[in-house]
């Protein structure tokens, strides 16, 4: 007798379709499982023996051979527990075939028949809806699956109520759709930031077109803080973005929320970890924290901190956008459009410039702190912007307090919406769309060619230039770029402005 079911597999942000073919013949009791298994899966033959044994069935004494086909796909994990053991009860006739053709089943099994949650649902429920097919799950991913909406998602937490709904004693309730709440509770308001008029300004810039942006000062101006304000002010994610940002969670195991459904994402890594760590990897590749970080923000404290050769793996995904893992075996491509927000002091003990406090660093000590960062990286940081130190009247006033997120937030979404009827998002301008976005009157590109001439920029910081200054004009209102949008632009290039031989010294 042979029985066919239907499954996903994980591979990266996808969900590959899994047909679990299950034979019984004669011969000795045993049972064996092709099809690329890995550790877990192999040992799934214990578990089911011993649910299906708990759950009243009967464990068939025969010849039992499993392909988990396509055969070249490697399987990993306990999601495919459920689909062995459904497929063992309809080829040994214990469950009518008919109810599983359109069905796929998800969920690794205790041995007690309860069903146990699995990564990735996220995946297989949008991509077993594409090809008309319902899915089953854990009840303990009912609220995940449940964000793709629809009524083709049942789950349940135990084999029996799987076998009584199959065998039509009883009915599994499609899981409802759960609403997505747009909420902004527990983010940081830009409310609690004194002083700093220029990085509120610049944070509000970044905001509005998707840049990227550097912050540099001595220790406790508020660089951390101002980053850490950053999802405060950016609009809500559209439900495409909402989606993939929860496969990408639901890939890596992180609970997904309906209540932060909308939030960009935002991580901040230490500056001890390791490349892996940031891009992704593994034996069996998982998102890293670019990914984790798509459609939101990516905050890098200590920026020197970290090791250069991690550093330098940014370079492409904040280009690209997404991360391509290559293994010997296969390649998993994984989504990483974030917006990087970076942090640094001036020098290594930290007070260089500052008002009160003497800089105990030679220049040399300067140079070499400054060189961990390379010229490529800093080119890719649309903002430089200094965060001075503020004196103590400003940060004990209470009165004439700044604005709050909510308002900032607005002028944002404004500042969006004319770009996307325009042409897309600033950040990712390029070739004709940029030109077209960006034309310059004779005297702005008259500064643009002094620009060029005393600062030395690089094509990529020119037109991350004109970006910035696009977005300025969306601020405004503007529909043609000016002088003076170029003017506060290239006042956020601060960075710039140093030349090779002066290191950091004009910091």
């Amino acid at each position: 007798m042979l029985a066919t079911i239907h499954t996903r597999a994980r591979l990266g942000v996808s969900a590959p379709a899994v047909t679990v073919e299950v034979h019984l013949s004669g011969g000795l009791p045993s049972l064996s499982i092709v099809g690329l298994p890995e550790t877990a899966v192999r040992e799934s033959k214990d578990r089911v023996r011993s649910a299906l044994l708990n759950a009243g069935f009967e464990f068939p004494a025969r010849r039992i051979t499993i392909n988990l086909a396509p055969a070249d796909l490697p399987k990993e994990g306990g999601r495919f527990d459920l689909a062995v053991a459904l497929g063992i009860l309809v080829a040994s006739e214990q469950l009518p075939p008919e109810p599983l053709a359109g069905l796929e089943c998800l969920g690794e099994l205790a041995l007690d028949g309860t069903l146990r949650p699995v990564r990735g649902v996220l995946p297989a429920v949008m991509a077993a809806r594409e090809t008309g097919r319902r899915i089953l799950v854990p009840s303990d991913n009912a609220d995940e699956a449940s964000l793709a909406g629809g009524d083709d998602v049942l789950a349940t937490d135990h084999l029996l109520r799987v076998c009584e709904h199959l065998a039509g004693t009883d009915t599994l309730s499609p899981v409802a759709p759960m609403e997505a709440v747009d909420s902004t509770a527990g983010v940081a308001d830009l409310a609690d930031v004194r002083g700093q008029h220029v990085p509120r300004r610049a944070l509000e810039i970044a905001a509005a077109g998707g840049h990227n942006l550097l912050l540099f000062g001595p220790p406790g101006t508020g660089k951390s803080m101002l980053a850490s304000r950053l999802p405060g002010i950016l609009p809500p994610l559209t439900d495409q973005d909402a989606l993939e940002v929860a496969s990408v969670h639901s890939i890596a195991g992180l609970p997904v929320r309906a209540g932060q459904w909308r939030q960009p994402p935002y991580r901040a890594p230490h500056h001890t970890a390791s490349s892996v760590a940031l891009v992704g990897g593994g034996s069996s590749p998982q998102p890293g924290e670019i990914s984790l970080a798509h459609r939101g923000v990516l905050f890098l404290d200590e920026l020197p901190e970290f090791d250069r050769k991690v550093l330098e793996v940014l370079r492409e995904p904040m280009e690209s956008g997404e991360i391509m893992i290559s293994r010997a075996a296969r390649q998993v491509l994984f989504p990483a459009r974030f917006q990087a927000i970076a942090a640094m002091n001036p020098c290594p003990c930290g007070y260089r410039g500052h008002p009160t406090i003497e800089c105990q660093c030679t220049p040399h000590e300067v140079s070499r702190y400054r060189r961990k960062l390379s010229g490529p990286l800093l080119d890719r940081f649309d903002l430089h912007v200094e965060v001075p130190v503020q004196d103590g009247e400003v940060l004990l006033r209470r009165d004439g307090e700044g604005e709050g997120s909510a308002a900032v937030r607005q002028r944002v979404m404004a500042a969006r919406e004319r770009q996307l009827d325009r042409q897309g998002l600033n950040a990712t301008l390029s070739g004709a769309a940029l030109h077209e976005a960006c034309r310059l009157d004779s005297a702005s590109e008259q500064l643009v060619s002094q620009a060029i001439e005393r600062l030395g920029l690089s094509a990529r910081a020119i037109h991350r230039i004109l970006r910035v200054a696009r977005t300025i004009a969306d601020l405004t209102g503007d529909q043609a770029l000016s002088k003076s949008h170029l003017v506060e632009a290239l006042g956020y290039r601060k960075l710039d402005r140093q030349p090779a031989a002066q290191g950091v010294s004009a910091i």
